[in-house]
């Protein structure tokens, strides 16, 4: 068999499995490539919402990344939340250091509600993370927290986003789109269909790091994005019929995709074709 590339998701924990580094480990194996994982966070938490949350020391995530980094062929990056301005610098430093595609989701707000981000987090983000980044991966409201706006489209929040350096793909706007805006480039649909379910929790987890996985099997970018939306969208169909939790369930992670990455050189190309379905 092959050797899988690797793929880091820098994140904390869902004690309820349904987001956080639980979703990321997941994906990343359904679309194969070995998941390395540093915690940056954990958390009690289930469907209802975050009930606690245990910032890991900066000395031990700062442990954690050099394990990582210093012994496995990374070949992609993927954060979710990071949870203090120290740990977005450090993690800037040793991301830049890799030289590797980098998928920044910032988690901000869980779906709850609770904020998992405050404002000199937003600060770190915009002066340290998002100018390495290859793409950021905000839905809606996280985009407009970044921007400092109080509303926007998600295809104008992406282009704005871009002033910082990285590709944005902005999902969940106000029409049910996300879009992706590149560097110098108009900003282009990324179509999938919509799923009628309250099984999502993780989708953001489950969107960047399926991104983060096709772009380290050397996909462009445009192709991983539509990759990565059907991959949602097949998960969320897989789980439309589960009854777990009291709240909003989790994601389907037990199913395997209908798709299966082709590795291939590739860079950031413009194409971003619609979401493809089945075997």
């Amino acid at each position: 068999m092959t050797t899988p590339p690797v793929v880091l998701t820098i994140a904390g924990t869902d004690s309820g499995g349904a987001a956080g580094i639980a979703a990321d480990v997941a994906t990343i194996g359904h679309l194969g490539a070995h998941a390395a994982c540093v915690v940056t966070a954990v958390t009690a938490q289930d469907t209802l919402g975050v009930r606690v949350v245990h910032p890991v020391p900066v000395e031990v995530v700062a442990a954690q990344l050099d394990a990582v980094l210093e012994d496995l062929p990374v070949a992609a990056v993927k954060t979710g939340m990071l949870g203090s301005p120290e740990v977005v610098e450090l993690v800037a430093r040793r991301v830049r250091a890799a030289g590797v595609p980098v998928v920044v989701d910032p988690v901000l707000v869980a779906t709850s509600g609770a904020v998992l981000g405050d404002e000199a987090v937003v600060r770190a983000y915009l002066a340290h993370l998002l100018p390495l980044a290859t793409v950021c991966t905000p839905n809606l409201d996280e985009a407009r927290v970044l921007c400092g706006r109080r509303s926007g489209t998600a295809r104008d929040l992406a282009s704005q986003l871009t002033a910082y350096g990285p590709a944005a793909l902005v999902t969940g706007g106000d029409d049910g789109r996300d879009w992706l805006a590149v560097p110098g480039h108009r900003p282009v649909e990324v179509a999938h269909p919509s799923v009628a379910t309250t099984n999502d929790h993780g989708t953001g987890c489950t969107h960047s790091s399926a991104l983060a996985t096709h772009l380290a099997h050397g996909l462009a970018l445009g192709e991983a994005a539509g990759l990565a939306a059907a991959y949602v969208v097949d998960q969320l169909v897989a789980g439309s019929g589960w009854h777990l939790g009291r709240g909003r369930g989790p994601v389907a992670h037990t199913v395997a995709p209908g798709i299966v990455p082709v590795p291939r050189a590739g860079g950031l190309g413009q194409s971003c074709p619609g979401a493809r379905y089945g075997p």
